[in-house]
């Protein structure tokens, strides 16, 4: 097939695999606690990225080895148990659609700290999509006043991370093949994660065996395997047969993805939080079609 047309399907796929991701912790969280859903998101994924990745590993070189912990830590550690805690209080839709900020933050970081040059049309996106993001935590507040929106902050963090790990491939391990990149993050990040997972009791006598434990740990399973694992091999080779333009721009995708589950589970969504939410993906296109454009 060409590659014109594969990248498309690899472009929705993508967008099915992670706009799904959200709905799974939800789910996830029925059974399990959120420091037992980001631990074992992290387990599941390192053990099929390890199996497929390890001979990768020979890239990264000495002292390239601290820029993939700092990747591992920031880019999926802290993440995983920032997004779990975070749906504990708020609906997954919500959570999708401020993950969507993460170019935006991403893009500040990299002028601030990571020294990358000042572009006025960026900026603008970037204050587009933050007042979308004020505007989503505000309303939800309003709208659902059982939740406690001070936890959006949590996602806003995460996605905060991802910004600092983003530059940070970009500055320090451009050299490093992805899946090398990859596949070192979660052997660096397992075993913190594993020290997580015990700390909650999860290897007690009967916990396994507890109600919608087993449930949950197949719905963190496909997380973790798929939504993870699989996730970045699809976007890995999304970007060899595109380029970063296209292949980003399933961050546009991804919250209808979301939405969409949250609405079929049940959850509420009004007009206003659907403008915030657009708010936040036109925000997204100013910075991107500046980008192209250039």
């Amino acid at each position: 097939m060409p590659n014109k047309n594969l990248k498309w399907i690899f472009l929705l796929l993508l967008s099915v695999v992670w706009g799904s991701s959200f709905i799974l912790i939800k789910k996830g969280l029925v059974g399990l606690t959120p420091l037992q859903v980001g631990s074992l998101r992290t387990v599941f994924a390192a053990l099929f990225l390890i199996i497929i990745g390890f001979r990768s590993l020979r890239h990264i070189k000495g002292k390239q080895w601290k820029w993939i912990a700092f990747s591992g830590f920031f880019g999926t550690f802290f993440p995983a148990y920032l997004f779990s805690f975070a749906e504990t209080e708020i609906d997954s839709a919500i959570v999708s659609i401020l993950n969507s900020t993460t170019p935006l933050l991403s893009m500040l970081l990299g002028i601030f700290i990571f020294e990358a040059p000042f572009i006025k049309r960026k900026f603008i996106g970037v204050f587009v999509g933050l007042a979308g993001t004020t505007a989503l935590i505000l309303s939800g507040a309003a709208v659902n006043p059982d939740q406690n929106y001070w936890y959006s902050l949590l996602v806003v963090l995460a996605s905060l991370f991802y910004g600092f790990n983003a530059n940070a491939i970009k500055k320090h391990l451009q050299t490093i093949p992805a899946l090398a990149i990859t596949t070192g993050n979660f052997m660096v990040i397992v075993v913190p994660a594993l020290i997580v997972l015990a700390t909650t009791g999860f290897f007690s006598a009967g916990v396994l065996t507890a109600p919608n434990v087993p449930l949950s740990l197949l719905y963190i399973a496909v997380l973790g395997v798929i939504g993870t694992g699989a996730a970045l091999i699809i976007f890995n080779k999304l970007i060899q047969i595109s380029d970063p333009v296209f292949s980003t721009s399933v961050t546009y995708v991804v919250p209808i993805i979301a939405l969409g589950w949250g609405l079929l589970d049940g959850e509420g969504f009004t007009l206003f939080q659907l403008f915030s939410g657009l708010l936040i993906l036109l925000g997204v296109v100013i910075v991107n079609t500046s980008k192209k454009r250039k």
